[in-house]
């Protein structure tokens, strides 16, 4: 089975086009999803083991079933929000070949019984929003969408709804905040999505990548497709490979790939003379690795296994020329910023880490600092309402594990450079929002 299947022909000229598309055998998949049952396709879903490609690895297939029966609207929701550092898959699929996510859309929709759907779309992706458009405009006009779609009796609406540019709205619940009008909050679960979700009524949530591999997985067979990759980590995953590579872009690869062969083979490596020092396999997010760990299979087990995760699928790459303490300031800073500010633990938390590693450029650091800092972390995982707090305080948490020395070498050298030299001045606690930092 070849590895190249949401990136087959990905380049052919015209393919975000629907002449171009159907000529290429597209939305044949959405007439043969609407010759079967809508509990046959989530059974094919079921089958594939096919795992959420947005961060969080749920089963596409169960959350199809958790979709509750009855005569309501439900609503599908496909989340395009890509705002994850490092991650830039979405992008490219939805510019190239956005039929594929229309089409993928309407199948799930089918399935899960939905009669509304929306792409929520990052508000920096004009071009990919003023690409969906153009699709959706042929797509409706061509009867893949609307009312009675290729004579089904089945209905079902598609909007393009554009963010404003808030990373917080990739969350699910404050993504159907925004959806609706309101503030990008993440909301208390339970009640979830698929209970009480848009507009209080049933809500299937699923990423860009996770929907385009329906119509493919029609094609393929349900068992047929889990065949691809590892037993827990099924398909092909497209990874975003940035930073301190050579080659960096977009590859589709088959899950349990090992992740040397992904970031030395396929994205080229480090520049000559440069050895890797760590690297953030799942995003921004995620903990990180090193270079020990280059050997690991790429796939959902393994990363975990090794107490990171898959995330998203952006491989980013960082060298031996620069610091650890500087990737730890910059992740903590954009964590900082993007808080919605909702629940104490993330709003209070992200900000006083800031301060913490500012303090230790600034040569007013201790290795007791270190000890604090890292304490801190422990203390917010787990604790908030969403994961963003979690995305901030599991990578500055692994570097501080793992790279403990440097930080220290770190603290020295700057308090040497600093005016005060070893004797560090008495500095009074600084408050941010209340909390001493």
């Amino acid at each position: 089975m070849t590895d190249h299947i949401l990136f087959h022909d990905i380049d052919e000229p015209g393919l975000n086009t629907l002449a171009v598309y159907e000529r290429r055998g597209g939305y044949e998949m959405l007439r043969k999803a609407l010759s079967l049952a809508p509990q046959q396709i989530t059974d094919e879903l079921l089958a594939s083991n096919v795992r959420g490609r947005g961060g969080a690895g749920f089963a596409m297939g169960r959350k199809v079933s958790f979709m509750p029966a009855g005569q309501m609207d439900k609503y599908l929701v496909c989340n395009a929000d890509e705002s994850e550092p490092g991650t830039f898959k979405d992008r490219e699929l939805m510019t190239k070949t956005p039929h594929t996510l229309i089409e993928g859309i309407v199948i799930a929709a089918f399935a899960a019984g939905a009669n509304r759907s929306f792409i929520y779309i990052r508000g920096e992706y004009q071009q990919q929003a003023d690409i969906l458009d153009a699709a959706l405009e042929e797509a409706y006009a061509a009867g893949y969408l609307g009312d009675n779609i290729l004579g089904s009796g089945f209905n079902l609406s598609l909007v393009v709804h554009r963010g404003a540019g808030a990373y917080i709205c990739g969350e699910e619940t404050a993504l159907l905040d925004s959806l609706e009008g309101k503030r990008g909050n993440p909301r208390l679960k339970p009640p979830f999505p698929a209970n009480q979700g848009l507009f209080q009524g049933p809500t299937l949530i699923n990423n860009v990548e996770t929907l385009m591999t329906a119509p493919h997985i029609l094609r393929i067979g349900g068992e047929e497709y889990a065949k691809i990759g590892t037993a827990n980590s099924t398909g092909t995953k497209v990874v975003s490979v940035s930073g301190h590579v050579k080659r960096p872009g977009n590859y589709e690869i088959v899950l349990g790939t090992s992740s040397r062969e992904i970031i030395y083979d396929l994205a080229g490596g480090p520049q000559d003379g440069r050895e890797i020092k760590l690297w953030f396999p799942g995003g921004s997010s995620s903990p990180v690795l090193t270079k020990d760990d280059l050997d690991l299979p790429y796939d959902f087990d393994a990363m975990a296994k090794a107490g990171s995760m898959l995330g998203s699928g952006a491989i980013i790459v960082v060298d031996d020329s620069v610091s650890v303490v500087d990737v730890a300031y910059k992740t903590a800073a954009f964590y900082a910023h993007e808080s919605c500010g909702k629940c104490s633990p993330c709003r209070e938390g992200t900000r006083w880490t800031v301060r913490m590693l500012q303090r230790m450029k600034d040569g007013l650091a201790t290795p007791m600092d270190l000890d604090i800092m890292a304490s801190v972390q422990t203390r917010i995982i787990g604790n908030c309402l969403c994961v963003l707090g979690d995305a901030m305080a599991m990578p500055i948490g692994s570097m501080v594990a793992k790279f403990r020395d440097e930080f220290e070498e770190y603290i020295e050298a700057a308090r040497q450079r600093s005016p005060y030299g070893d004797e560090t001045p008495v500095v009074e606690p600084v408050l941010i929002q209340g909390a001493a930092a």
